[in-house]
C-alpha cells in the first residue's frame, strides 16, 4: 500500500482549473521569432562587365548550365549561347577555349534535343571561328567527335555524322590531320571484326558488313549515309594533298606549283644591254634531275600513325579493310541482289549506294598516285582486286536507273541479260564513267591482250555516249573525257584514237554547250593536239578530226565576240599555240577569218579586254600573208583609239619585223608585206584619220571645235585630250619605224607625196595630224632630202595655224593646255631644220590683212621666235622681213597709246636683230 502511492506521487497528475492558464512546461521551446529586411543591391545589380542576354545570363551562366543534369536546361543553355555570341560576337575571342570544350562535352549526350541543339551552335560557330582560332583546340573536338561516332547508342551514331558535316565545311584540312583515327571510326559505323575463331588460328584480322535492326533506318540507307560522309572525308584529303594529279582535265593551273610567271622583255632596253634575260630549263617549273636519289620528306621522319594515308603503308592498310567492305555493299546493292529479271536496271536508292562505292574506290585510287613507286601500287592494285572488280562491278556493264517499264517489253526483257531500258534522265551515267575510270586505272598497254574483253565493253560506252547528243554537265563530261584519254594512252594507234576522238568532236559541234562543258573539250583537244605534235617527224601521222577542229577555231573566235571573254581567251591561247608551231590548216583558216576577227568596228580584237588584245596582236605575226585591206583595218584600229597606245606601238613593231626593212640576214617570206602597203599603212596611221573623216571636218565653222586665224589657209579641229594623246603616242612608234628605214631620201620622198596628195588643199585639219606631219619631218629630214615649195607651203601655213592657237590659248582650258608643250616643240624643230619654213611663214604675216585683235598675237610670236636660241640666226637672215612686220604694225596703230606689247616687241627687236649679236644666245622662249 506504502509502495503504491510513492509510486503513484511521482506521476501526479495535475488539475487544471477552469479559467486559469495552462503553466509552461519546464523543457518547452520558445516558437517565437522575429524577422528583419535585409537588402543585398550590389547582388541585384547586372554584371557590368559580361553581357548578357534576353534572359539576364552571361556567358559563365550558359557555361555553367552546361553541366546541369536536366536536358532541358542543358537545351536551354545551348541555345541562349547561340543567342549571346550572335548578338554579342566579340565574346567568342574572349571565352573561346570554354566554349568549344563546353559546346564538344555535349556531342554524347543521351538527349537528342540536346544534341539537336550543340549541332546548330557548332554550324552558326563555324562562321564566326576561323581555322587559325579552332587549331589549338581541335584535337578535342576530334576526340569528341570520335567518341560520338563509337558510341554505343545509335542516335549518337547518326548525329555524329552531321557534327562531322559541319566540320568537313567549315574545317576539312584540320579534320584530315587526323585521317586515320576517323577512317577506323568510319570502318565501325558499318562493319564488325570476324570472331574469335580465326583470332586464334592467327590469321589475319578481317571485317565483315554489321546489321542493327535498331537503327531507325535500313542498313543499307545507314551505309549510304556513312559511305556519303566517307567519300567527303576522302575527298578533302585528296583537296588538301597537292602532289595528286588529276586524271580528268580540270583547270591543272589553280595548283601554285604549276603557275607560270611570264618574263616582260623590253627588246630595246636588252638590245642596249639595258636590260638581261635569264633562261630556264622546263618553262620555269619544276628542275627535272635525272638522279636515283631522292631526298627525304620531313614525313617521313614521323611514325605511320602520324603520316596518315601519306604513309604508303597507312594507305594499303586501310584500302585492304574498306574494299572487301566496298564490295559487299557493292553485292547487296547490284542488280542481281536486287532486280535479276531487268539485269542491269538500278533502283534509285541502289544507285546511290553504288555510286558512293565506286567515287570511294575513285579517290583511294587518286592517293595511291602521290606516292614514289606508283607502278609498284598499280600492280598492287591489279593483283589483288581486278579479278574481283571484273567479276562484280563489270558483270552488268553498263547501269541505267529503274523507271516504269511497259507489259509489252517485260517478255522481251526476260530473254536478254544485259537489257537496258532508254532514260530520260542521265543520273546513272556518272556510276558508268566512275566504273569506267577505275577500271581503266589497271590497265596498261603492256597488259592490252589480256583486258581486251572489258577494255572494248568501255571503249563501245564511251564511244555511244560522246555521239548520243544528250546534255551533259561538266562533271560527267570531265570524268568522260578522263576515260578517253586513258584509254587512247593505253592503245596509241591511230586506228583505235582516231574512232575516239571523231566522238568527241561530235559532242564538241553541239550547240548551247555550257562554258566549263565548252572548256574541257577545248583542253582536251589541245592536250590531244600537243600531245601528237610532240611525236618525231618520222612516226607523226596527223588526225584528220583534230585538223579539222584546229581550222574550225579562228571562225569560232570571230563569231564568238564578246559573249564569252573567258572562251574567247581560251581559243586565243589555242590558236597561239597551233600558229607557233607553224600548223597549216589553222594558219590557212587564220589567214581566211583575219578580215573579220582585226576588223575595226565589229571585229574581235577591239571587243576583247587588253590581255585578249594584246595575245591577238601577236597572233599577226604569224599570218602567212597580210594583204592590204588586212594592214587597212590594223591602222585603223590603231588610230581609233580601240586599242592603247602601247599595244598600237607593239603592233606598229610586229608589222615592221615582218616587213622588207627588219634587216633580217635571212631572206622573210616572199610576198608577207608588200612595200607600199606598208608604207600605206604607216602614212594613213601617222594622219590618224580617214580619208572619209577628214572630208567630213572640211565643214565644221567656229568655236569651239575650229582653231582659225586670217593669216593662215588651214583651220586647225582641236581634237580631245585623249585622243590627241593617243595619237602622238602612235605617231613616234610610226617615226621609229621610218627612221629605220635604210634609204631616208627615198622615205622622205614617198612621205613627201602622201603629204601633198591627201593633206594638201584641205582647208581644216586635226591639231594631231599637224603636229605628227611635222614630227615625222622633223625625223626624216637630212642633208639629201629636197622639200617642194607645196610642201613648204604647206608646213609654213600649219606652222603658223598651230603656233596662233597655242598663243591664244587659256589658261583655264585644262583639256587643250597639255597639247602645249608637244605641239610647241614639233613647230620650233621644223623651223629650225627649214630656214626656207621660217621665211615663208614671215612672209604670210601680213598684218594689214587682219583684225587689230590678232596684231598682239602676232607681236608676241615675233617676240618669241626672237628670243629662241635655236631660231637666232634664221632671225638675223629674216631681219629685213621682221622689220617690215613691225613697221606695218606701227603703222596701223599710229595715233593710239603706245601698249605695252608693242614696246616689247621693239624691245626684243633691239637687243636681239638690231645689234646682230654673235652666234645663238642661250635664251629661250618662255610663254
Amino acid at each position: 500500500m506504502t509502495k503504491k502511492r510513492k509510486h503513484q506521487e511521482d506521476f501526479q497528475k495535475v488539475k487544471l482549473k477552469v479559467g486559469k492558464k495552462k503553466p509552461k512546461l519546464e523543457n518547452a521551446t520558445d516558437t517565437t521569432f522575429k524577422t528583419k529586411a535585409i537588402q543585398i543591391p550590389e547582388q541585384l545589380k547586372e554584371d557590368g562587365v559580361l553581357p548578357t542576354q534576353n534572359r539576364k545570363l552571361n556567358i559563365k551562366d550558359l557555361l555553367s548550365q552546361m553541366h546541369h543534369y536536366s536536358p532541358g536546361v542543358k537545351h536551354n543553355a545551348l541555345v541562349g549561347l547561340r543567342e549571346l555570341l550572335s548578338q554579342y560576337p566579340f565574346v567568342i575571342d574572349a571565352h573561346l577555349s570554354n566554349i568549344i570544350s563546353e559546346v564538344a562535352a555535349v556531342f554524347t549526350d543521351k538527349d537528342s534535343g540536346v544534341r539537336g541543339a550543340a549541332v546548330h551552335l557548332l554550324q552558326f560557330l563555324a562562321t564566326k571561328i576561323r581555322a587559325e582560332q579552332i587549331a589549338p583546340f581541335f584535337p578535342l573536338v576530334s576526340a569528341h567527335l570520335s567518341s560520338a561516332m563509337t558510341h554505343i547508342s545509335e542516335g549518337i551514331q547518326e548525329d555524329s555524322l552531321k557534327l562531322l558535316d559541319v566540320l568537313l565545311e567549315a574545317y576539312p584540312a584540320l579534320l584530315t590531320d587526323r585521317s586515320i583515327i576517323l577512317l577506323k571510326n568510319f570502318v565501325e559505323l558499318i562493319s564488325h571484326q570476324q570472331l574469335s575463331k580465326r583470332l586464334k588460328s592467327r590469321e589475319k584480322l578481317t571485317w565483315m558488313l554489321s546489321v542493327n535492326p535498331n537503327r531507325r533506318v535500313t542498313s543499307q540507307q545507314w551505309r549510304l549515309n556513312v559511305l556519303t560522309r566517307l567519300k567527303k572525308f576522302l575527298q578533302a584529303v585528296v583537296d588538301g594533298s597537292s602532289e595528286i594529279e588529276d586524271e580528268g582535265l580540270q583547270e591543272s593551273k589553280d595548283s601554285p606549283r604549276s603557275v607560270r610567271n611570264p618574263v616582260c622583255i623590253s627588246w630595246k632596253l636588252h638590245a642596249s644591254n639595258q636590260q638581261h634575260i635569264q633562261l630556264f630549263g622546263n618553262g620555269g617549273l619544276r628542275p627535272k634531275m635525272n638522279s636515283s636519289f631522292r631526298l627525304r620528306s620531313l614525313a617521313s621522319v614521323m611514325d605511320s600513325a602520324g603520316k596518315g594515308l601519306s604513309s604508303a603503308e597507312n594507305l594499303k592498310g586501310f584500302i585492304a579493310i574498306i574494299i572487301p567492305l566496298l564490295t559487299e555493299c557493292w553485292i547487296e546493292a547490284s542488280p542481281a541482289q536486287s532486280a535479276p529479271i531487268f539485269g542491269n536496271i538500278l533502283e534509285s536508292e541502289a544507285q546511290q549506294l553504288m555510286q558512293q562505292v565506286l567515287s570511294i574506290i575513285h579517290l583511294l585510287w587518286k592517293l595511291t598516285k602521290r606516292h614514289d613507286e606508283t607502278y609498284k601500287m598499280e600492280l598492287w592494285l591489279r593483283k589483288n582486286y581486278l579479278v574481283d572488280f571484273k567479276h562484280h562491278f563489270m558483270r552488268h556493264f553498263p547501269y541505267s536507273l529503274q523507271e516504269t517499264v511497259k507489259h509489252k517489253k517485260k517478255d522481251w526483257c526476260k530473254g536478254n541479260k544485259h537489257c537496258m531500258t532508254s532514260s530520260n534522265s542521265v543520273d546513272h551515267l556518272l556510276l558508268n564513267l566512275t566504273l569506267c575510270d577505275i577500271m581503266v586505272s589497271l590497265a596498261s598497254p603492256s597488259t592490252l591482250q589480256m583486258d581486251s574483253d572489258w577494255l572494248d565493253m568501255i571503249r563501245k560506252f564511251v564511244t555511244d555516249t560522246l555521239q548520243d547528243g544528250s546534255k551533259l554537265n561538266s562533271k560527267q563530261v570531265n570524268r568522260l573525257l578522263g576515260v578517253t584519254w586513258r584509254i587512247m594512252q593505253i592503245q596509241q594507234n591511230k586506228v583505235a584514237t582516231e574512232p575516239l576522238i571523231k566522238a568527241v568532236y561530235t559532242l564538241y559541234q553541239q550547240r548551247n554547250l555550257l562554258f566549263p562543258v565548252r572548256t574541257l573539250l577545248l583542253k582536251f583537244f589541245s592536250r590531244v593536239y600537243q600531245k601528237e605534235d610532240l611525236r618525231t617527224q618520222r612516226i607523226r601521222s596527223r588526225s584528220k578530226v583534230l585538223s579539222r577542229w584546229l581550222a574550225g577555231l579562228p571562225q569560232q573566235l570571230a563569231l564568238l565576240g564578246l559573249r564569252n571573254p573567258e572562251l574567247s581567251n581560251q581559243l586565243i591561247d589555242i590558236i597561239h599555240s597551233a600558229a607557233s608551231r607553224s600548223n597549216k590548216e589553222l594558219l590557212q583558216s587564220l589567214q581566211a577569218t583575219a578580215a573579220r576577227i582585226y576588223d575595226p568596228l565589229e571585229g574581235t580584237l577591239v571587243l576583247l579586254p587588253a590581255e585578249a588584245q594584246r595575245r591577238l596582236v601577236q597572233l599577226v605575226y604569224f599570218l602567212p600573208c597580210l594583204p592590204a585591206s588586212l594592214l587597212a583595218c590594223l591602222s585603223r584600229c590603231c588610230i581609233m583609239g580601240r586599242v592603247s597606245s602601247e599595244l598600237a606601238a607593239t603592233l606598229i613593231g610586229i608589222l615592221h619585223m615582218r616587213s622588207s626593212f627588219a634587216g633580217w640576214k635571212c631572206q622573210v617570206q616572199d610576198n608577207s608585206v608588200n612595200d607600199v602597203d606598208y608604207f600605206s599603212f604607216l602614212f594613213s596611221t601617222l594622219i590618224g584619220f580617214s580619208r572619209e573623216e577628214l572630208t567630213s571636218l572640211q565643214g565644221i565653222r567656229g568655236k569651239p571645235h575650229i582653231s582659225q586665224t586670217q593669216l593662215s589657209p588651214v583651220r586647225l579641229y582641236l581634237t580631245d585630250l585623249d585622243q590627241f594623246l593617243h595619237h602622238w603616242a602612235v605617231t613616234e612608234m610610226i617615226c621609229h619605224s621610218l627612221s629605220t628605214i635604210p634609204s631616208q631620201s627615198q622615205c622622205f620622198d614617198i612621205l613627201q607625196t602622201g603629204i601633198c596628195k591627201y593633206l594638201v588643199g584641205l582647208v581644216v585639219i586635226p591639231d594631231s595630224t599637224a603636229g605628227s606631219v611635222l614630227c615625222a619631218i622633223n625625223k626624216l629630214l637630212d642633208q639629201a632630202c629636197i622639200l617642194s615649195e607645196t610642201l613648204h607651203k604647206f608646213l609654213a601655213s600649219c606652222c603658223y595655224s598651230l603656233l596662233y592657237f597655242l598663243l591664244t590659248l587659256e589658261k583655264e582650258d585644262a583639256e587643250h593646255v597639255q597639247k602645249r608643250d608637244m605641239l610647241w616643240g614639233s613647230c620650233i624643230s621644223a623651223l629650225a631644220l627649214l630656214p626656207r619654213l621660217l621665211r615663208l611663214m614671215l612672209q604670210s604675216l601680213q598684218v594689214s590683212r587682219i583684225c587689230r585683235e590678232e596684231l598682239p598675237v602676232v607681236a608676241q610670236l615675233l617676240r618669241l621666235l626672237m628670243q629662241h636660241g635655236q631660231l637666232r640666226s634664221h632671225m638675223i637672215t629674216n631681219e629685213f622681213l621682221v622689220q617690215q612686220i613691225i613697221k606695218d604694225i606701227m603703222t596701223l596703230k599710229s595715233g593710239e597709246v603706245q601698249e605695252q606689247w608693242l614696246t616689247d616687241l621693239h624691245y626684243c627687236f633691239n637687243i636681239y636683230l638690231a645689234s646682230h649679236p654673235q652666234g645663238p644666245g642661250p635664251v629661250n622662249a618662255v610663254y
